[in-house]
């Protein structure tokens, strides 16, 4: 029997995404650039104001796009938490707690030594996982980590003027960024990244809400545009991380994030003469190869396991 089928006009069988290296790192730097640039004009608008009422502008209009995405498009389906609802409010409310200490972390310190403590938050991440999650980190892992460390010893300058209430702000910041990620693993097993975000920057608008009667300080026609950048800057550094995201791998788009130093180094220098000293370079790099050998174990590890097809 002959198949009479028009065999031209099957479709054929095509993969539901593909990766895209060149679009994935292009947004991945314009995202970090972004986030160093929100860094940047909290520390502009922290001579004036508090980093709870900086914290509380940003969450504000940075929560302003998903409030009309959710209620003018109809995307209701946001609002919809899967998983356990109270770890989806602690982990907002702490990362309302992290953005505020790093704010202040960076008020208190010049942008680029700032930058170079944070950096220590991928070493961090990997030794929680072990103690919180029972995770494996090989003995290769915990000797990366114990040379970032060493690269922190070296900022700190323990033979010189240290900034003791800016390198504890910077460390408290990477620790608490550190036990964010581990709680992001565990909701992003149900929850979509959307929910998270948006329920991220609603409660954390919510809980800064509480002190602003206490302290508020009327903004001046200079620094409301400011105000508005920056919670523009952190809305369209998510967008441009999650597009990033999905056109790279984790470990590509992740190392971009060592980026920040360039942009706090130049924001520094322009704004506000600031250079690194020459302990911040040598401990910073060390802290910065410490973090990308443990994404190459990482990558390398990654590679041996089955892809799946999406």
């Amino acid at each position: 029997m002959t198949d009479t089928s028009d065999k031209s006009h099957a479709a054929p069988h095509r993969p539901s995404h593909v990766d895209n290296y060149l679009v994935g790192m292009l947004f991945a730097l314009l995202a970090f650039f972004l986030l160093a640039a929100m860094n940047m004009i909290a520390k502009l608008l922290s001579v004036n104001h508090s980093v709870l009422e900086i914290s509380f502008y940003r969450n504000l209009i940075a929560v302003m796009p998903f409030l009309f995405v959710v209620f003018g498009m109809g995307r209701r389906d946001i609002l919809k938490a899967k998983g356990d609802v109270k770890l989806l409010i602690f982990r907002s409310v702490l990362g309302t707690v992290s953005l505020a200490v790093t704010f202040a972390a960076y008020a208190a310190m010049p942008m680029a030594d700032t930058t170079a403590f944070l950096f220590t938050t991928s070493l961090i991440v990997p030794a929680l996982g072990f103690f919180m999650l029972g995770e494996r980190v090989s003995s290769f892992r915990w000797s990366a980590i114990a040379a970032g460390f060493i690269g922190v010893l070296i900022m700190v300058r323990p033979a010189g003027d240290v900034n003791v209430l800016g390198v504890t702000l910077a460390l408290s910041a990477a620790f608490i960024h550190a036990f964010l990620q581990i709680l992001l693993r565990k909701l992003g097993k149900v929850e979509s990244p959307e929910t998270v975000t948006f329920y991220f920057l609603l409660i954390g608008m919510l809980v800064t809400a509480v002190p602003m009667p206490f302290i508020f300080t009327m903004p001046t026609m200079e620094q409301v545009p400011l105000l508005i950048a920056i919670g523009l800057c952190g809305a369209l550094a998510q967008l441009c991380l999650s597009i990033a995201y999905k056109n790279a791998p984790a470990n590509v788009v992740t190392t971009f994030n060592y980026s920040g130093i360039i942009w706090a180094t130049a924001f520094g220098w322009f704004i506000w003469s600031d250079w690194p000293t020459l302990n911040v370079w040598i401990g910073g790099v060390l802290v910065i190869l410490s973090n990308l050998v443990i994404l190459w174990r990482e990558a390398r590890a990654g590679a041996r396991q089955p892809r799946a097809v999406e």
